[in-house]
C-alpha cells in the first residue's frame, strides 16, 4: 500500500475505530497487579523516528532484564533493530489489512506490557488494544483511548526524550545523552569496505540530499549542496549517501560539480549504508534519516532544518549541529509529526525557511 493510502485510512478509518473500541473498552475487565514477563514493543514507521527509540528500548531492557521483549516493525525500518542485544524476537508485520488482522487474532492479549512509539498513527493504538493488557501510549487523540496509561508528548524537547517518557508509568525516569549504535554484520562491513577502496576513499564527508516522501520540503536546493561539495573537495573525499530512489537527485547534484564526488546512493544496502556513515570524518544533512544514522554511529553531524525544529528532531548527541533558519517563514515549524501534520510547503516551491540557509552558513559549522 501506499503511504498516502495508509495515512488516509489511518486518519479516517482508524479514527473510527478508535472511538468504536473505546465504548467497548468500558465494558471489559480490566487486567490489574500484571505481572510483567512478556513485552512488545511497536514502531512501524521511519528510519530516523526508530533510531530515536533505541535509548528507551535499553532502558525497558535494563527494567525488565528477564522479560521476553518483542518489536514489531515493518520492512521499512527492521534494519535498525536487526542484530541489536537490546531485545529478544524482531516480527515484521505488512501494513495491510490481512496481515494486521493475522497478528492480532494470532496475539490476541499474549503481551503483558505493550509501548506504543508511534505518535500518530492509529492503528498502532489498536493493534496495542488487541494484544496487550497494560498499554502505554500517548495522550493525545482518538488512539489515547486505547492505552490502560498514557503520558504527555512533549514537543519543546527532543524526540529520545519523549519515547523515554512513555517508561515513567512503569517507574522509570531516564535522560539520554547518547544514542545506541546499529548492529552491521561482518559480511556487510566487508561490503562496505570494498566500495570504500574501490573508489579511493579516506577522509570522507557524508552528504545527505534527499528527505523522505512524506515531506520533500525539508530539502536544501541542489545547488547549494553542489557548491558545499566543491568547497569541501580540497579537505575531504566527498560521498552522497541516499536511497535508491535518490540516486537521480545525486546525479543531477554531481552535474553541478566541478570536483570529484561519488554517488553512494542506492548502491549499497542499508546495512551497509550504516557502516558506510560510521566511517565518515563529518556528515552533513537534510532532517532525514541518514542524519539519525550519522549520529547514531558517533559521527560529527550538521543537520539542516527549516519546516521542523531542531530541538525535536535534531542529530541527538554531544557535538553535533543544526543550521535553522525557521524564522525566515511565519509557518515555522510546520511539521508536527504528533499532530499529524507532515505538509509540503505552503508557499508551494517557494521553500523560503531551506533556501535562506546559505552555503556559507553550512560552512562556518562544519
Amino acid at each position: 500500500m501506499g503511504i498516502k493510502l495508509i495515512k488516509f485510512i489511518d486518519r479516517y478509518i482508524g479514527t473510527v475505530s478508535c472511538l468504536i473500541l473505546a465504548m467497548v473498552n468500558m465494558i471489559l475487565p480490566k487486567h490489574r497487579d500484571i505481572k510483567i514477563k512478556n513485552i512488545l514493543i511497536l514502531q512501524l514507521w521511519g528510519i530516523g523516528e526508530t533510531i530515536l527509540t533505541l535509548p528507551a528500548v535499553k532502558e525497558l531492557r535494563h527494567n525488565f532484564p528477564e522479560a521476553e521483549i518483542t518489536i514489531l516493525a515493518t520492512d521499512r525500518n527492521k534494519d535498525v533493530y536487526s542484530g541489536l542485544k537490546l531485545f529478544n524476537k524482531l516480527i515484521t508485520l505488512k501494513l495491510n489489512p490481512f496481515s494486521i488482522k493475522l497478528f492480532m487474532l494470532r496475539n490476541f492479549k499474549k503481551y503483558d506490557l505493550v509501548i506504543d512509539f508511534e505518535e500518530y498513527l492509529n492503528i498502532s493504538s489498536i493493534i496495542s488494544f488487541f494484544v496487550g493488557k497494560k498499554r502505554i501510549g500517548f495522550s493525545h487523540g482518538a488512539r489515547a483511548l486505547l492505552y490502560t496509561d498514557t503520558v504527555k508528548y512533549n514537543d519543546k524537547q527532543h524526540v529520545v526524550q519523549t519515547h523515554l517518557d512513555l517508561l515513567k508509568p512503569l517507574g522509570a525516569v531516564k535522560k539520554a545523552d547518547r544514542l545506541e549504535k546499529m548492529f552491521v554484520s561482518a559480511n556487510d562491513k566487508k561490503i562496505a569496505d570494498n566500495f570504500i577502496r574501490k573508489n579511493k576513499l579516506k577522509k570522507i564527508v557524508g552528504i545527505a540530499p534527499g528527505a523522505a516522501e512524506s515531506a520533500r520540503s525539508r530539502m536544501w536546493p541542489k545547488e547549494n549542496f553542489a557548491r558545499l561539495a566543491d568547497e569541501l573537495a580540497g579537505k575531504y573525499d566527498v560521498v552522497f549517501i541516499g536511497s535508491k530512489e535518490e540516486s537521480s537527485l545525486v546525479e543531477g547534484i554531481k552535474s553541478l560539480i566541478k570536483n570529484k564526488a561519488i554517488n553512494a546512493a542506492g548502491k549499497i544496502s542499508l546495512k551497509q549504508t550504516f557502516y558506510l556513515i560510521s566511517k565518515c570524518s563529518l556528515f552533513i544533512s537534510n532532517d532525514t534519516g541518514p542524519m539519525h544514522i550519522a549520529a547514531a554511529m558517533g559521527v560529527k553531524t550538521i543537520g539542516l532544518f527549516g519546516p521542523n525544529l531542531p530541538i525535536r528532531w535534531g542529530p541527538f548527541g554531544k557535538g553535533n549541529l543544526s543550521v535553522y533558519k525557521g524564522d525566515a517563514c511565519e509557518y515555522s515549524p510546520c511539521i508536527n509529526v504528533h499532530k499529524g501534520q507532515v505538509p509540503e510547503c505552503m508557499f508551494g516551491e517557494d521553500n523560503r525557511c531551506m533556501k535562506a540557509i546559505s552555503v556559507e552558513d553550512v560552512l562556518k559549522y562544519v
